[in-house]
């Protein structure tokens, strides 16, 4: 990751601030009660985002935080194209990755900015054997 890019997150609800950069949609359900019009954002990368039977597994139960984390890293090291997109857009600049659920703390967006974080600044995508 390179030094002058920065991974926030922010609730989908929460107006945008001009620290934002770019705002990234990480949440594979469209966020509830909100149109596309006024969600302020860039790009929705809805394959970023924990597997549908991962995200009801977890059911946002705290109980099941460590689980959930576990697993999500799991699913994010196999390298969707969303994930490619989403380090694309650290490479260039801030970044702040927009969640719906309501805790703020114990989310997908979380995991996925820490997991970021940790990739070395040169990563680079593995070409599928189609290539």
């Amino acid at each position: 990751m390179s030094t002058q890019s920065q991974i926030r997150i922010a609730r989908v609800y929460d107006a945008p601030t001009p620290a934002d950069g770019a705002r990234l949609l990480v949440d594979r359900l469209w966020p509830r009660g909100l149109s596309k019009s006024r969600l302020h954002y860039d790009a929705w990368l809805p394959d970023v985002a924990p597997s549908t039977r991962l995200r009801k597994w977890f059911g946002h139960d705290p109980k099941k935080w460590d689980g959930f984390r576990e697993r999500y890293v799991d699913e994010l090291a196999a390298g969707s194209d969303d994930l490619w997109r989403c380090m694309e857009w650290t490479r260039h600049g801030s970044v702040t990755l927009l969640y719906a659920a309501a805790d703020r703390d114990r989310n997908n967006a979380v995991v996925l900015r820490d997991y970021l974080s940790q990739l070395p600044g040169q990563a680079e995508r593995p070409r599928k054997d189609s290539e």
